[in-house]
């Protein structure tokens, strides 16, 4: 499968106007956004929704020559997936906490004259099975349609949105997503004129939500022995990866980047660089050595869960999943001996925009026409 280079611009070509701060405002309409009567556009609105185990993420934004420019923005923390990976639904308090996100997002969406717009969902509506009723939910409630979209659409997703952060001269990449219900992997083959080629992808179903609940580290202080226990739980689905695509020897070769996008990732950064609150601008395409990864991993992993809360850029959300997220990393880390790392805070929303952007892309016809969500199949 391959991607050509949408965004031949600088790493941050795609975000040239930081979003404007979330202002949630209870939608006042009675036609929902995948159906669309709004007033005409001069120019075309494009709106993604990243909908994920534990994050409900959504970008409006404008095509630029470069790329585009993001004209807003909303994040919230759901935890949609909370104890799918035991009882295999999705719990009424999750789905309407996620039901209220969604409904911010909506509005948004209306009130910016959205015209072309792709939705999705993801590993929690893959596992879940009353996922379908979810969505007819959210489509009653909302107006927003929803697709679920396969493990392997994540995947091609998530590397067509942060592709432009592989440096010229990587003749190879491995680019991770740590999720909420699973982390995806995907090798990469730089090819001339900055395309990529997928050559594989894996999808272990470890996220920052089923591994806390799996070792029972939500709100606790997790001790060395089980962080361990986790990190080689996760480390196990990896030998896989590896024996399937043998990264270790191409890694020896040098000319391979790491990538990673995860709000994990992005939150070790932020504690790397000692910034006061979050920043996208300094966040975003910054490199971290391997080796203070790890010691920044396990000094996260070895606070408390009031000490975590604590940190800015951390806070009490996050303070309880941030721990397996280290684990997930350290695994990685550990598996390939590289010894950098760059971080990208971007991932599925800015792929699903260079996808509509781009005429030339193979891409469901639904998703231009803002269509009826559905399935389009589990892994």
């Amino acid at each position: 499968m391959s991607l050509d280079e949408i965004n031949a611009g600088s790493p941050g070509a795609d975000g040239e106007m930081p979003p404007p701060r979330s202002t949630e405002r209870s939608p006042a309409r009675a036609d929902g956004p995948g159906s669309r009567t709004s007033r005409p556009q001069a120019r075309p609105v494009y709106s993604a929704i990243d909908l994920g185990t534990n994050n409900c993420r959504l970008l409006i934004a404008r095509p630029t020559a470069g790329g585009f420019r993001v004209i807003d923005a909303f994040s919230r923390i759901v935890r949609l997936g909370e104890g799918v990976a035991q009882t295999r639904r999705l719990s009424d308090d999750a789905m309407n906490r996620t039901i209220e996100a969604l409904k911010v997002c909506a509005d948004k969406i209306d009130r910016r004259g959205v015209t072309c717009m792709r939705h999705v969902a993801t590993e929690a509506c893959r596992m879940a099975e009353n996922s379908d009723e979810f969505l007819a939910r959210v489509r009653q409630e909302t107006g927003i349609n929803l697709d679920i979209i396969s493990a392997g659409e994540e995947a091609r997703l998530a590397v067509m949105g942060c592709q432009s952060l592989i440096a010229p001269g990587n003749r190879h990449a491995l680019v991770f997503d740590i999720g909420g219900g699973s982390t995806e992997l995907i090798w990469v083959k730089v090819l001339p004129e900055r395309r990529t080629e997928i050559q594989g992808w894996m999808s272990i179903p470890w996220g920052v939500v089923s591994l806390t609940e799996a070792f029972g580290a939500s709100g606790a202080t997790v001790g060395i022995d089980k962080y361990h226990r986790m990190v080689s739980t996760v480390r196990d689905h990896l030998q896989a990866f590896e024996d399937a695509h043998q990264l270790s020897k191409v890694v020896k070769r040098k000319r391979v980047q790491f990538l990673g996008t995860s709000g994990t990732v992005t939150t070790l950064a932020s504690l790397h660089l000692k910034l006061p609150r979050y920043s996208r601008d300094r966040v975003d395409g910054a490199w971290m050595k391997s080796s203070e990864i790890a010691r920044l991993s396990y000094s996260v992993a070895m606070m408390s869960h009031e000490e975590r809360a604590a940190e800015p850029c951390i806070g009490h959300e996050r303070a309880d999943l941030v721990v397996a997220g280290c684990a997930i990393l350290d695994a990685i880390l550990g598996m390939w001996n590289v010894q950098s790392l760059r971080v990208a805070d971007r991932g599925i929303r800015e792929g699903i925009l260079r996808g509509l952007m781009s005429p030339e892309r193979s891409l469901p016809q639904q998703a231009r026409r803002g269509y009826r969500g559905g399935r389009q199949g589990r892994r």
